[in-house]
């Protein structure tokens, strides 16, 4: 009997080492599975704010503020946002240094401006917006009127000159060079010697007014556009058009 009570502690205490040896061993290969396997890697936010950026996009129309000038050919930049927001049913909101309101579409940001410093000081409020949506300067769009083109027809460009433009001239000197993109919408040169600022600072004429509504509406698919297909597709697509 005792030896029999023996033989079963025996096998007990046999049972038990090879438990306690199978633990040891399990315990050994968890610590090399957690000394071997590659390290955790942690959310990069930056990365993720980056990529949102990258779908952020700031749409600046220049001209001044007031009624005085409201409708007149250097405040296409103002005219073309204000035709996109009223066909979205978008309002705008009056904020530091200009007017903001934003457009979302098919996964694309646009945020758009119209500065309130008066055309030749565009670049603080450009700058300002710029920095505090943190969009970075190939998604920034500036529309501006453009002497130099025939009426109604657009140029868009990655970079360029200010090609004399007050507006223009003050956003580059803001930022610190001319390597941003604009949208020039033509407003043609159909003036006497001595009398430009008088025509760009004058209302359309009645055969402008009505051309107008056509060409709105393809600036307006000329903005969403650069957002949706990207600044070579879109220069293909709307340049000289």
């Amino acid at each position: 009997m005792i030896k029999l009570l023996r033989k079963i502690f025996g096998l007990d205490k046999r049972s038990n080492k090879n438990n306690a040896i199978k633990n040891e061993n399990i315990s050994r290969v968890s610590e090399d599975s957690i000394k071997n396997s590659p390290p955790i890697q942690e959310i990069d936010d930056s990365s993720k704010a980056e990529k949102t950026n990258m779908k952020k996009f700031l749409i600046a129309g220049l001209g001044n503020i007031g009624p005085k000038y409201e409708n007149t050919r250097h405040n296409i930049g103002f005219k073309v946002l204000d035709y996109i927001a009223k066909h979205e049913d978008l309002s705008w909101e009056t904020v530091k240094l200009g007017d903001i309101t934003t457009l979302k579409k098919k996964g694309r940001t646009f945020i758009m401006l119209k500065p309130s410093t008066y055309m030749n000081l565009s670049g603080k409020a450009v700058k300002y917006w710029m920095d505090k949506e943190k969009i970075p300067v190939e998604n920034l769009l500036v529309v501006t009127d453009d002497l130099n083109l025939d009426f109604g027809t657009f140029r868009i460009k990655t970079q360029g000159s200010s090609g004399g433009h007050n507006g223009l001239k003050d956003i580059q000197a803001t930022l610190g060079n001319g390597k941003y993109p604009r949208f020039r919408f033509g407003i043609s040169d159909s003036f006497s010697k001595g009398r430009q600022v008088d025509y760009v600072l004058g209302e359309w004429t009645a055969a402008e007014e009505s051309e107008l509504i056509e060409r709105l509406e393809k600036a307006k698919q000329a903005v969403e556009s650069y957002g949706l297909a990207g600044a070579s597709n879109t220069m293909n697509a709307f340049n000289g058009k």
